[in-house]
């Protein structure tokens, strides 16, 4: 079987539109989330959110592409041609593209629905559907770059770019693709999206404070983080600088509730990883947690890694970065592998902001407050899901 590294990223988030931003921000421990500004509202209770600020289409595409593009398409499409960018140009022949996405194109679809039923519209236009379908943004990014090998959307709530990484992952490993583009994109601040996760009573009024005992819910974030993914052969063959290896995934159901998270579950998923990379667990040094900051899923996540990890769970650097980024639903693993790279490439590990009354529950290093220079050379990327579904990758520094 094939080694698999990471030679390409790209990303759009709150932080910063592009991957050495994000990684300045993280370091910084700088915060993206703030005050919503979209239409609506203020008819919501909850008003904050990690949006990313200040993003152009007209600047960045045609009205054609604009015309096709939802927002999470725009964000997937920048990050794809950021992450190719950086692995030296183009996939090559037989490269494929999977994209995770838990809502797609809900813009389009909450524009649709106004103009039919709040403004009395007979007719939406037409490029609606392969604007709001979920394999549009793996579709577009395709069709951009000439992949011509796998190309598909996965959807597994906030586990879906992690899913998407981890099938990429064992695609070039297999054989079955020389490279994959890989990764999440979601577009949900807007009025309707926050409006539905509002009636969860999971969010947030005023901050994301994952392991804090203060914290009381999660605050929603946006944004797309894409990787090129490749066969390690290869890219030394053609000069390529691999940022980290993808060793092992795992991937588990809970097969409990819809909601609630399963210790059980989330440790099985981390043990299947472990597995496959063939990695000891006290080899890893810095975990990237789920940590959304509500009680019940930091609480858990912490159990799970316990259970995983036993005594060398006392050792291990955990840190939750969604108080930084938000939580990006679909697109949130993606964004998170980033902090998981920089802890593997540069011994810089993210840091988990606003914890400052550590919750006795949350009980591991979950690097408060400030990065971490330490030497890092393994990680585990953390996703767990509603519908109970786990996703975590493994990686090794190179």
């Amino acid at each position: 079987m094939r080694r698999v590294v990471i030679t390409g990223a790209g990303s759009v988030n709150a932080l910063a539109s592009d991957v050495p931003g994000t990684w300045a921000a993280m370091t910084a421990g700088q915060s993206g989330i703030g005050a919503l500004a979209f239409r609506d509202v203020e008819r919501l209770a909850i008003r904050i959110g990690a949006q990313v600020k200040g993003w152009d289409e007209t600047a960045r595409f045609s009205r054609g592409e604009i015309a096709l593009y939802d927002r999470f398409t725009q964000f997937a499409v920048v990050a794809a041609a950021e992450a190719l960018a950086m692995a030296g140009g183009e996939a090559g022949q037989g490269a494929g593209v999977i994209i995770g996405s838990a809502a797609g194109g809900i813009s389009t679809w909450e524009d649709s629905y106004r103009a039919v039923f709040a403004e009395g519209r007979n007719r939406v236009p037409p490029l609606v559907v392969p604007r709001l379908m979920g394999n549009a943004a793996a579709s577009h990014v395709a069709m951009r770059h000439g992949l011509t090998g796998p190309a598909f959307a996965v959807s597994s709530a906030c586990a879906s770019s992690n899913h998407a990484l981890g099938l990429a992952f064992r695609m070039v490993r297999d054989g079955q693709a020389p490279a994959m583009l890989a990764g999440g994109a979601e577009a949900m601040l807007c009025f309707g999206g926050v409006k539905a996760w509002e009636s969860l009573r999971v969010m947030s009024p005023d901050g994301c404070r994952p392991f804090d005992a203060r914290r009381n819910g999660m605050v929603m974030g946006e944004g797309a983080a894409v990787f090129v993914l490749e066969d390690a052969a290869r890219a030394a063959a053609r000069g390529a600088v691999a940022l980290a290896e993808v060793a092992g995934f795992g991937m588990t159901a809970d097969a409990g509730d819809i909601v609630v998270p399963s210790a059980t579950g989330a440790a099985a998923a981390m043990r299947a990883a472990l597995a496959e990379a063939q990695m000891d667990p006290a080899e890893v040094g810095y975990v990237n947690a789920h940590g959304t900051g509500t009680q019940v899923n930091d609480r858990t996540e912490v159990a799970a890694i316990r259970a995983a990890f036993g005594a060398a769970a006392e050792g291990l650097m955990v840190s939750s970065t969604k108080a930084m980024h938000g939580h990006a639903i679909g697109a949130t693993g993606a964004i998170e592998l980033l902090a998981a790279i920089l802890a593997l490439k540069d011994g810089i590990v993210p840091p988990t902001v606003g914890l400052d009354q550590p919750d006795p529950g949350c009980d591991l290093d979950h690097v408060p407050n400030e990065a971490r220079r330490a030497p890092v050379g393994a990680a585990l990327s953390n996703a767990f899901a509603f519908g109970g579904l786990n996703a975590v990758l493994a990686l090794r520094a190179v």
